[in-house]
């Protein structure tokens, strides 16, 4: 723990803030009564913070933690869902431990015994990693009591102190957020206006979204903020209320969220002529902006609306119930999550359509309208044997999906190949369980059966799975599937045509080759047959070991296991 007196250093993916234990700060921004921040200028942060602002800022403040033997870890803002042996999957809430951030968009770390490549964007950094041995699981605010009783015995202004670290924190990002943000509007949009050979209407609508009217909302939310910060003592402040005063305005950032793919698609485009390129260059400089990329810049508000809940929830931890603002904090941790965890389903769809395109075009024979006009997501897969009424019986390969099941045949002598043979309306259809015996006035006999029968006609498909157990998991995908069509109906959760089109159409491009990400994320580092830097002694700079603060985000719904299914179809291999 920090000791009174010490100088406590923290630093997440927005900030590297450097706080004195006894309260006082180097950054001194404040804002005016109208919520803008122009004192709030460039050359201030370069004072208050300025290795974030130097490029490779956050990763040489990583490496030289590493270097000094302190363990970093990184907790996941969202789902990184990946084919590839050489990435790290995870699913929002994880913890990553960072083994070497070298590179600025991927860096290499250890999750549940598995080392690889993650991006770096897709993370947030903990405060206070002492933490990191001290009960990271359970419900924040909540103590284990052998974990109760230890810290009992530990200094009593300890706990203080990690509130006001992550105090600080939220309020020194939320400072540097509002100056992306004012960089975006003043350095890019404005520029682009003036400028209409280059850019029309509906281009900058595409590529900024509306990302002005999240610029005049976080400035309110930011006077209000400051209003609430405890400059003296900041373990007093009580800023769950700004939280909860402003929680109905945060839904501007799913119309963002919405539109950030199609965002990014627009800018490729325009970024492969060169006077894009240099213009877009050319306002940064202008501006002064950090050595970050337009589509870099533009990824910030979906990472800001993910991150809330994490430090809300790292904010619950070290809130003693007794607190005056803990209520409060709990119930923006419990609003913020909610809508953090809506933007996060959104982009785990996004990211499925791409590979459910690729696995249709990898499909031989496909007839009918696109998987991708009714479907969104796979929710299981597996053989089945399906018998007619004839009691003529097939063996297929079937794909459930949200609305539809298709069936596929494998080719006899290359078993990796599939062959389309149809696909049932799961809106149109109920399921039954069947008992094991002889079905109805038939002779046939079945055992692990189950139906999907009509709504409105006799029509009915049976099929027979090979074990009891595969049968139970059928039964409760389909079940799965039900409460999926009905969860996101009441949310909204709907994929824009646009971007429907765009996955099919990259797909046909590109065959099987692997798709660009949500969110702009990087292309991958070329893979390596040896170890990272980090494990070949790498000497950096030596620098002290820096306590950080952490906590987790609890995902919707948990990551569907069916995708390991499709990795060992040859569409979805390298």
């Amino acid at each position: 723990m920090v000791a009174r007196g010490e100088v406590a250093r923290f630093w997440s993916l927005e900030s590297l803030h450097l706080v004195s234990s006894d309260g006082g700060t180097e950054s001194s921004a404040l804002v005016d009564d109208n919520g803008s921040e122009e004192d709030f200028s460039y050359e201030d942060l370069c004072r208050a913070n300025p290795r974030y602002l130097q490029p490779g800022g956050e990763q040489l403040a990583i490496n030289e933690l590493i270097s000094d033997g302190s363990v970093v870890c990184a907790e996941a803002l969202w789902d990184h869902v990946t084919m590839d042996d050489q990435e790290l999957g995870f699913k929002a809430g994880d913890v990553i431990q960072v083994l070497e951030a070298s590179n600025k968009d991927w860096w290499w770390g250890r999750s549940e015994e598995k080392e690889a490549w993650f991006p770096a964007s897709f993370v947030r950094l903990r405060v206070n990693q002492e933490e990191l041995s001290e009960g990271s699981s359970g419900t924040p605010g909540e103590e284990p009591e052998e974990d109760a009783g230890r810290n009992r015995h530990k200094h009593p202004e300890s706990k203080q102190q990690m509130r006001t670290n992550v105090i600080r924190e939220i309020v020194s990002t939320e400072r540097v957020y509002i100056k992306h943000l004012r960089d975006i509007c003043e350095g890019y949009i404005r520029q682009c206006r003036k400028h209409t050979a280059m850019f029309t209407a509906v281009q900058l609508g595409t590529i900024f979204g509306n990302i002005e009217d999240i610029y005049k909302f976080q400035r309110m939310f930011l006077k209000d903020l400051e209003k609430q910060y405890n400059k003296e003592e900041p373990h007093l402040s009580e800023i769950g209320s700004c939280f909860l005063q402003h929680q109905e305005g945060f839904a501007i950032y799913s119309e963002y969220c919405n539109n950030h793919p199609g965002a990014c698609a627009e800018l490729a485009g325009l970024m492969k002529q060169g006077r894009y390129r240099h213009f877009f260059e050319a306002c940064r400089l202008l501006q002064q902006m950090i050595d970050i990329s337009l589509d870099g810049f533009l990824l910030t508000p979906v990472q800001k609306i993910c991150k809330y809940p994490l430090q809300l929830a790292e904010l619950l931890k070290y809130t003693a119930p007794a607190h005056s603002d803990y209520n409060n904090i709990k119930a923006a941790y419990e609003a913020m999550k909610n809508v953090a965890c809506l933007i996060n389903e959104r982009k785990r769809k996004l990211e499925s359509i791409d590979k459910i395109a690729r696995w249709q075009v990898s499909i031989v024979g496909w007839e009918g309208p696109d998987i991708l006009e009714q479907s969104s997501e796979l929710i299981h897969s597996g053989e089945l044997t399906s018998i007619s009424r004839q009691g003529r019986s097939q063996q297929r390969t079937f794909f459930l999906f949200d609305h539809q099941l298709v069936a596929c045949k494998k080719d006899r002598l290359r078993r990796d190949v599939l062959y389309y043979r149809g696909r049932t309306d799961m809106d149109a259809v109920e399921l039954v369980d069947v008992e094991d015996g002889r079905l109805g006035a038939c002779s046939l006999s079945v055992r692990n059966a189950f139906k999907l029968v009509s709504r409105t006609g006799d029509e009915a498909h049976l099929f027979c799975a090979r074990k009891p157990e595969d049968k139970a998991r059928w039964l409760q995908a389909c079940r799965d599937e039900r409460r999926r069509v009905q969860e996101d109906r009441e949310l909204g959760m709907e994929i824009p045509e646009n971007q429907k089109k765009l996955a099919m159409l990259n797909a046909q491009k590109a065959g099987h080759g692997k798709s660009k990400g949500y969110g702009g994320c990087p292309a991958a580092p070329p893979h390596q047959t040896s170890r990272p830097v980090h494990q070949r002694h790498i000497t950096v700079p030596p620098s002290a070991p820096q306590p950080q603060v952490f906590a987790l985000a609890e995902p919707r719904r948990k990551p569907s296991p069916f995708w390991h299914t499709f990795s060992k179809l040859a569409p979805f291999r390298k």
